[in-house]
């Protein structure tokens, strides 16, 4: 468990010795990390937005070739949401029976439920901004009546924008000296902003539901 908050904390000096043990490879181990992450629904844990950007400051460090990670990050993007759609919509029966589905927490579930049910169809590109949510929002779909040719339109619309924010933001900002010397807090406040709207949603339903 420490290793891991060690790894997500310091990610940019792991990654960077990943690198040079693994050379070219890495660009395959980045597919998998963020695909697993979009793709497989009982994987909402591993750091997509942190490894992005400090993949895209490792781009601008001449560390890495920044347009071939930025295809594979934004294929690896689409390509698990996709899959992840397909999961949900494989299971929807047993998800409307409400029946224990191994690996996936129901908790999770219900609030990316309530995020769909707020923000509609543009859930799938809100919600790659969001930790977790990020994870269950294309299950959340497929087990839904929502389309397969409006959801592909959403998921790459999403696709694109998550990886282009969090890579061009690693790129032009991640070796600026401030952050370079404070990463583990720039990933903390990556983490931080990306759980306002959660945060912010669930006061909000509650002082609704104080008011009733």
């Amino acid at each position: 468990m420490n290793n891991m908050i060690d790894i997500f904390l310091h990610i940019d000096k792991h990654l960077s010795l990943y690198m040079n043990e693994y050379g070219v490879f890495i660009y395959f181990i980045l597919f998998v990390i963020v695909f697993c992450e979009t793709g497989l629904v009982f994987m909402p844990f591993l750091p997509g937005d942190s490894l992005i950007f400090a993949t895209g400051a490792l781009a601008a460090a001449g560390s890495i070739k920044l347009l071939p990670i930025y295809l594979i990050f934004c294929v690896a993007a689409i390509a698990g949401d996709t899959v992840n759609y397909t999961i949900g919509h494989s299971l929807r029966n047993k998800v409307s029976a409400r029946e224990n589905i191994r690996f996936i927490k129901k908790e999770h579930l219900e609030r990316t439920t309530n995020f769909f049910e707020k923000h509609g169809s543009a859930t799938i590109i809100l919600a790659r901004f969001v930790p977790i949510i990020r994870t269950f929002a294309p299950f959340v779909a497929g087990v839904s009546t929502m389309p397969y040719r409006k959801f592909i339109l959403y998921n790459v619309l999403g696709g694109l924008l998550w990886v282009s924010i969090a890579l061009f933001a690693g790129f032009f900002f991640g070796n600026i000296p401030i952050v370079k010397d404070n990463f583990s807090i720039v990933v903390l406040g990556i983490v931080v902003v990306s759980l306002l709207p959660i945060v912010f949603a669930y006061f909000k339903n509650k002082i609704a539901t104080n008011k009733n």
